[in-house]
């Protein structure tokens, strides 16, 4: 296995220890190398430095999305310094519920794996294909758009009407992420901002132009510039 540091962050809440064993187990199999806690938490470190110290260094994090982990702060707070350092997020799902509106703030993107039906192993051979395609610089479109929860037969879920007439410029999930930098100088005004942007522009270099014209600070139009700038094809 490749000694370099972890490349694949697996969140997860505690309950759902079993299902993030597993893919861990599975993804390291064929040589991804991954960080999971505690596991990977030295006795004598700071743990929420070293949790800090590891999203930074990935390059995915894998979401083991579930009941528990949709109201967990812990989840929470990982998946959002994932958006903000810029980590794409691979999310799983082990159990069919609605994304909670904390969650969906960050994660609301099309690209999911399902993996509600029994057994939960036969679906880590597609999670680990897509995440050895990411690693490997591939365009990867192998996940389905997530179901939505709605008491009957699931039906696919649409992004709001919004990002949808921007959908041929830009992806819904680095909206959010471009949204949730914005937000951290100008909070909830954020979002209206970005949804009325994307209707003008046609590239990210122009959307994040643009909106890095509301900041006033040079040096906040700076860092925005530079948060940004992995997205800029």
């Amino acid at each position: 296995m490749n000694a370099t540091n972890p490349r694949v962050f697996i969140c997860y809440a505690h309950d759902d220890a079993g299902y993030a064993d597993s893919i861990c187990l599975r993804l390291e199999s064929s040589g991804m190398r991954c960080w999971i806690a505690p596991r990977d938490i030295s006795p004598s470190k700071d743990w929420a430095e070293e949790i800090i110290d590891a999203i930074s260094s990935a390059a995915i994090m894998v979401l083991v999305f579930s009941s528990r982990s949709n109201t967990s702060p812990q989840v929470r707070r990982e998946v959002e310094r994932a958006v903000n350092k810029g980590v794409r997020i691979l999310p799983l799902r082990i159990e069919d519920v609605p994304l909670s509106k904390s969650l969906e703030y960050f994660v609301s993107t099309p690209h999911w794996l399902d993996a509600v039906t029994p057994p939960f192993e036969s679906h880590l051979d597609k999670l680990a294909e897509c995440v050895q395609g990411v690693l490997s610089g591939l365009t990867v479109d192998c996940f389905p758009p997530m179901a939505a929860t709605t008491g009957g037969a699931p039906a696919k879920s649409a992004p709001p009407a919004s990002i949808a007439r921007a959908a041929a410029a830009f992806a819904h999930h680095d909206l959010k992420y471009i949204e949730a930098q914005l937000a951290s100088y100008l909070g909830p005004m954020a979002k209206l901002l970005v949804t009325q942007a994307a209707k003008k522009t046609s590239s990210i270099e122009e959307l994040v132009s643009l909106l890095a014209d509301e900041l006033k600070a040079d040096t906040e139009k700076k860092s925005f510039h530079e948060n940004c700038r992995f997205l800029e094809k």
